[in-house]
């Protein structure tokens, strides 16, 4: 006989409402058994809420992307195209962070297309 978990042990240890486990559920996301009305878990089930929740908050995946990358073997391909996103992320706010340290560099009264190091850093158009 296969142990099973009751959703609200599930739920409390995994720190999830249980309501997220009925939608995960109704995604078709994970599996559950009843036992006396009630949902339960199967190891393999328990497994796959901890790494769908993981994925969730550490790899900050959507269900969407979790639901393709649960359907077979290529989830390694999620996985890596992911990091590639965090990495083009990560290169966006430096380069966000680097112009917001300049900008603030600028300290001349006034208003902020005024400021020398702003204007010294674009280009304008040919004048008529």
């Amino acid at each position: 006989m296969t142990a099973l978990t009751p959703i609200r042990v599930v739920a409390d240890h995994f720190e999830l409402a249980v309501s997220t486990l009925h939608y995960w559920e109704r995604r078709g996301l994970i599996t559950s058994h009843r036992r006396a009305g009630k949902r339960c878990y199967d190891t393999d089930q328990l497994y796959r809420i901890a790494l769908i929740k993981e994925w969730r908050t550490s790899g900050l995946f959507g269900l969407d992307q979790i639901a393709h990358m649960l359907e077979g073997p290529g989830w390694l391909d999620g996985v890596a195209a992911r990091i590639e996103e965090i990495e083009r992320q990560q290169q966006e706010l430096a380069n966000a962070r680097a112009y917001l340290d300049r900008l603030l560099g600028c300290r001349s009264p006034g208003d902020a297309e005024r400021c020398p190091g702003f204007r010294a850093e674009t280009e304008l158009p040919a004048p008529c």
